[in-house]
């Protein structure tokens, strides 16, 4: 079972119910009238949006881990509604995120490490066991059940493609070069017939 099984909106939810729960992840005060981009026009009407954001946070941890707070200003920015001009894509407040960051590293759900080139945070064993217990929750109210993978393979059996006989190549040169051969043989031939017999002469003795 993976959190791929259910539906995302769901298990966002489900997962910030859990978040609630814990006294690390208290949104701070400026949360109930702050904006959380410039290309959004009001605040969040939700009272618990932030404890959501947090969830969405720690799911895209779990998925493209390890991510920083750049990353994630682009995956949650926008385009902005400028009225006459064409709209423009801003990316989302930064402030937000780097505090959600740090409230799911103090609580043990995520973690800074490095992989190759890319820093930022991971998620850690607990925090993949939360996301692990609400998609179980959701999967026990919706009903849902995991088709099991069959044990016994079937033997396929792929058509055998038959080996052409390989032609012998002849290219234009080596048919013009016997062909040039076979006239300048025929050519001697006919001179040697018409050329009369030459007959050797004889050289006279030296006189005594």
């Amino acid at each position: 079972m993976t959190v791929y099984d259910v539906p995302i909106n769901e298990l966002i939810l489900k997962a910030a119910e859990e978040l609630e729960k814990m006294s690390d992840m208290t949104p701070p005060s400026w949360a109930d009238f702050v904006k959380t981009g410039v290309h959004k026009e009001r605040a969040p009407t939700q009272n618990n949006w932030w404890y959501i954001r947090a969830a969405s946070v720690l799911l895209k941890i779990k998925k493209n881990g390890p991510i920083g707070v750049s990353k994630l200003r682009t995956k949650y920015g926008g385009k902005k509604n400028r009225g006459h001009k064409p709209e423009k894509f801003f990316r989302a407040s930064g402030n937000i995120l780097r505090k959600i960051l740090q409230q799911l590293e103090k609580s043990g759900l995520a973690k800074k490490a490095e992989k190759g080139i890319h820093k930022g945070r991971m998620i850690t064993p607990q925090g993949a066991k939360l996301l692990g217990k609400a998609a179980e929750e959701i999967m026990k109210e919706k009903k849902i059940v995991i088709p099991k993978k069959s044990t016994t393979e079937l033997a396929v059996e792929f058509p055998v493609k038959k080996k052409k006989a390989k032609k012998k190549k002849t290219t234009k040169k080596r048919t013009r070069k016997k062909a040039t051969k076979k006239k300048t043989k025929k050519k001697a031939a006919k001179k040697k017939e018409e050329a009369p017999a030459e007959k050797k002469e004889l050289k006279p003795a030296d006189e005594v």
